[in-house]
């Protein structure tokens, strides 16, 4: 069914879903030990169907030595065993899809682990080797080859060579990492890789996946002339970035989406501000819908946030696909943090310790950006805690960090951990607040990552009892989005407010309008017969700051 409770197409649900997004070792530990497993999602599977979303994503979930969470995959068809087994993730797929919970899976095709049998391989075959062809591998420059092969900056910070070293000791080859040392690049151009990632889809879509999100998808092709990156370059001119021959890639992978009975959907990760060069990757025959960064890291501002929609929908309009929204996900600061801050955008160089911000404000405005997000056209992202109104965690002890983020910024950058500290389930803070399953002792093991003192009070238990928190707010949200006709697929209209057109941000979906006020001062509603659903309490009939409504009008 759709969000307007009409049958649809089974191809085209995810046009207008809403997908949650589980990152696995913080979501729900089902054996005890501390770390989120395929157990505990399956025992939480109930909570996803009643929050009402039609897709779960997983970030990986594959054998990793969890040197970046996860992104560094050493094998693709091993479950990793800290989450459990081939064989309960097959469970897993199978009773979500009996409750009506798609699964989307993530993958990593522009690197893999230094841990992958692949890369083993290459360094113990040595220089010239047809092992080192899968990869890119470089004797340096100078006469000793002491010099790293291109200055390209990491998407972590630093460099992105390392340097290997000969059986003898002596300094060898260096190799490619658009990340961290421990995630060496892919060669793109070597008909193994390809292969090798057009099986694993086919390896996942016959297990019941109904799409992949594709991590870093803009990265995958090198200009194996390796020259430095320009300060402005032309488009398709980037070494390393969007170039015109990922095209060819993206076209298998729909081919293949496109021979199952009902296709498998393909989601990109895709950050490009040249919008059709990013349209592009969303024509027909290749990906299906791409994430929305631009929205998602501009800042709590009516003119920003209209800007960024008209911009979103004309690029996606160019090729006929649909725009997605997102608030977060286990790479951005949570909105309740994020929102209560002096300045409400996010950018990763500027995250740093000690930020001071506002979480009643925040809450308040993450509330509204709740009803503003789920009214507009398209797919709707979800990231785990986010229905909770989880603030950011920024009182890690420094001994628990694990992000390399941290690390390679020298310990300036706080990291990304904040963001996927375990989900609290229970009020009582026996277990990790019911994170963690008792083992048959009844002990459990210290979760992955600690959990504050005050994280009891966000806890789905008392949120799921009281109608004014943030968990009713959601489902009351997402109900409210999957009955109503309008907001399925009801066209899009700007709607003007008199003399509050810089601090209110308006507009209908068919006969439903969503009304959100940015302004230090309250707003006047336009005409309407029924309030939906309001993110505060509206005095005297009016809008207060940082509050959205939906309207029947």
């Amino acid at each position: 069914m759709s969000p307007s409770g009409t049958p649809v197409h089974p191809s085209s649900w995810w046009r207008n879903a809403v997908i949650y997004q589980i990152y696995p070792r913080s979501f729900a530990d089902g054996n005890g030990d501390g770390t989120g497993d395929l157990a505990g999602v399956r025992a939480r599977l109930a909570y996803l169907k009643d929050l009402g979303v039609d897709a779960i994503w997983f970030t990986p979930w594959y054998l990793s030595p969890l040197n970046d969470g996860g992104y560094d995959v050493a094998d693709y068809r091993v479950i990793d065993p800290a989450f459990g087994t081939i064989e309960e993730a097959e469970a897993l797929i199978a009773e979500a899809a009996a409750l009506g919970l798609r699964t989307i899976l993530d993958i990593v095709p522009n690197h893999v682990s230094d841990q992958h049998v692949w890369f083993k391989a290459a360094i113990e075959a040595g220089p010239g080797s047809p092992e080192r062809e899968r990869f890119w591998f470089h004797p340096g420059k100078g006469d000793d080859g002491s010099q790293i092969p291109t200055r390209w900056v990491s998407s972590f910070q630093g460099s992105t060579w390392t340097r290997t070293t000969d059986p003898d000791g002596t300094p060898g080859e260096w190799y490619l990492h658009l990340f961290t040392p421990e995630q060496p690049d892919v060669n793109w151009n070597h008909p193994d890789v390809r292969r090798e990632h057009e099986d694993i889809l086919r390896f996942w879509f016959d297990r019941g996946v109904a799409g992949i999100r594709i991590d870093s998808a803009a990265l995958l092709i090198k200009d194996p002339a390796l020259p430095e990156a320009p300060a402005a370059p032309p488009p398709g001119g980037h070494p390393f970035t969007d170039r015109d021959e990922l095209h060819d890639v993206y076209r298998s992978w729909r081919a293949i989406a496109d021979s199952y009975e009902e296709p498998r959907v393909l989601v990109g990760e895709i950050w490009l501000p040249d919008i059709p060069r990013f349209a592009d990757y969303l024509r027909p025959d290749e990906m299906h819908t791409a994430f929305n960064f631009d929205f998602m890291v501009r800042p709590w501002n009516a003119k920003e946030l209209r800007e960024s929609i008209e911009t979103t929908l004309y690029a996606h309009g160019l090729v006929g696909a649909p725009a997605t929204w997102v608030l977060s996900n286990h790479d951005i600061t949570r909105p309740v943090t994020r929102y209560g801050r002096e300045d409400t955008s996010f950018a990763f160089d500027a995250k740093r310790f000690g930020t001071p911000t506002d979480r009643q404000l925040g809450t308040r405005r993450a509330r509204a950006a709740a009803l503003l997000t789920a009214a507009l056209p398209g797919c709707l992202y979800l990231y785990q805690g986010d229905e909770l109104g989880l603030p950011e965690n920024e009182d890690l002890p420094l001994g628990a960090i694990e992000d390399p983020m941290h690390f390679r910024s020298g310990g300036v950058d706080p990291g990304r951990d904040g963001c996927r500290v375990p989900l609290p389930w229970t009020s009582d803070p026996a277990h990790a607040h019911g994170f963690s399953a008792p083992r048959p002792d009844a002990t459990t093991a210290e979760p992955w990552l600690p959990l504050p003192g005050w994280w009891g009070a966000h806890a789905v238990d008392a949120q799921a009892v009281d109608p004014a928190s943030m968990l009713s707010l959601y489902r009351a949200v997402i109900a409210t989005r999957r009955s109503e006709p309008g907001l399925c697929d009801g066209p899009f209209a700007w709607l003007d407010i008199p003399g509050a057109a810089s601090s209110v941000l308006a507009f209908t979906r068919g006969d439903i309008g969503c009304v959100v006020n940015f302004g230090a001062d309250p707003a006047s509603l336009p005409q309407h017969s029924a309030v939906l659903l309001a993110s505060g309490d509206l005095p005297d009939g009016r809008l207060p700051t940082d509050t959205a409504v939906w309207l029947r009008l």
